[in-house]
């Protein structure tokens, strides 16, 4: 089924849930609840352990450090653990398993790295302020490394072994799109029942997800003539200035193309100060939600340089280099969620949302390429900021979430 009818299938279908009158809600499981409760203190710890390990996406040292942290973790846990060096030869990936005597395999995923770059702490300190826990990468994605942690470790302390096979992948390129893990990701998903993806979702109004994004990267590379740029600037052809007009005349092209978006984030020219530059390259990032919003997207970016340029006798090309797939979950996905919901709804506090769509990319799209496993996005810690400054987690909302996250494997380790 392409994106944008499968979008459509899930809003009606959504639609008609909001409707619905709510069914008579169901008790909590109160051993499962003290257990959530007692953890929390844990969950915060290990927060504050993990965020203090950086682990920018671009930090290898940093990376290796966080897959060692969490390896150790899964390892106390339990779980047979392998670590895979991926093709790319950066950013090992964990794969943890446990077999059990029920009858479904149920898998969650989860990542290690950040967008932060190392140094990042010492002007983002780890701080709690009331029920906000700040700390670079603390939602987006060690709530959600530390969710699958202690739900684990609640459940092996409960003693459940409801499923045939377990499985949990930490990755540490997500952030830079999961080039080297993907493909591991989508293999193992493939033969699982249910996936469920641990990224955050908005303390402002907490749920899970449904469909998400792809994403893709934009390149365009301007190629000029260098000259001296004091003693005879008119010789050359500036890439920079070219690449400069390109970039303003481009900035909201995505708008006319439905199911395209385009950020231009990067410019890189020249390596001197006193040379004309004969070559800049600026890079977008691309979010895809409809089929061929990609390739009409990069039609059009070539048509406008085609017909305008600032400097005459320069190159323009594009590239379009797609990444992760567009996650768009079907009616087994919402019928998840919902499953989602009536357990959250037992804590009779704030109900659980369930969002339809979002613009950032997830693996959930690896997860889901299939179309075998039945996958459920955005089970982390509520927080916010993420990918910005002063992101931080929603302590409240933790012993909710463990709730939630043990909660639906038991229930569905019984389906």
């Amino acid at each position: 089924m392409s994106i944008r009818p499968a979008l459509k299938i899930l809003a009606s279908l959504l639609a008609g849930l909001l409707a619905a009158p709510l069914a008579a809600l169901a008790a909590a499981d109160e051993k499962l609840l003290a257990a959530a409760r007692a953890a929390q203190p844990a969950v915060i710890e290990s927060l504050k352990a993990m965020v203090a390990i950086e682990s920018g996406t671009m930090d290898l040292p940093g990376l290796g450090k966080m897959t060692d942290y969490a390896e150790s973790r899964l390892k106390a846990l339990g779980l047979l653990v392998e670590r895979r060096t991926p093709s790319t030869g950066k950013s090992d990936i964990l794969v943890a398993r446990a077999s059990g005597s029920g009858r479904r395999k149920l898998m969650l995923i989860a990542h290690l790295d950040t967008i932060y770059w190392p140094g990042t702490l010492a002007t983002q300190p780890i701080k709690q302020e009331g029920n906000k826990l700040y700390g670079p990468g603390i939602a987006d994605d060690k709530g959600g490394v530390a969710v699958i942690l202690h739900t684990l470790a609640i459940l092996k302390a409960a003693g459940w072994a409801d499923y045939a096979q377990l499985t949990v992948l930490f990755n540490a390129d997500e952030e830079s799109g999961s080039s080297g893990s993907g493909e591991a990701i989508a293999t193992l998903a493939e033969a699982h029942d249910y996936v469920l993806s641990y990224e955050p979702t908005a303390a402002r109004d907490p749920g899970v997800l449904l469909s998400a994004a792809g994403v893709a990267e934009m390149v365009m590379t301007v190629k000029g003539r260098s000259s001296h740029a004091g003693a005879a600037p008119a010789q050359g052809r500036n890439a920079l200035v070219e690449a400069a007009f390109q970039v303003g005349q481009t900035v909201d092209i995505a708008k006319s193309i439905p199911g395209a978006q385009l950020n231009w984030t990067t410019l890189n020219a020249g390596k001197v100060r006193n040379q004309i530059p004969e070559q800049a390259v600026a890079g977008g990032d691309v979010r895809l939600t409809a089929d061929g919003a990609g390739d009409k997207l990069l039609a059009a970016l070539q048509a406008q340089a085609a017909a305008s340029k600032r400097v005459p006798e320069t190159t323009v090309e594009f590239n379009l280099a797609v990444g992760r797939p567009a996650f768009v979950g079907g009616e087994r996905t919402l019928a998840l969620a919902k499953r989602a919901q009536a357990i959250y709804a037992e804590l009779g506090g704030k109900p659980l949302s369930i969002h339809p769509a979002s613009g950032g990319g997830t693996d959930a799209g690896f997860a889901n390429r299939s179309g075998k496993a039945v996958v459920l996005e955005s089970l982390g810690l509520p927080g916010w900021g993420y990918h910005a400054k002063d992101e931080y987690i929603d302590t409240d909302t933790i012993v909710p979430r463990l709730y939630l996250s043990s909660r639906l494997l038991m229930d569905l380790g019984r389906d």
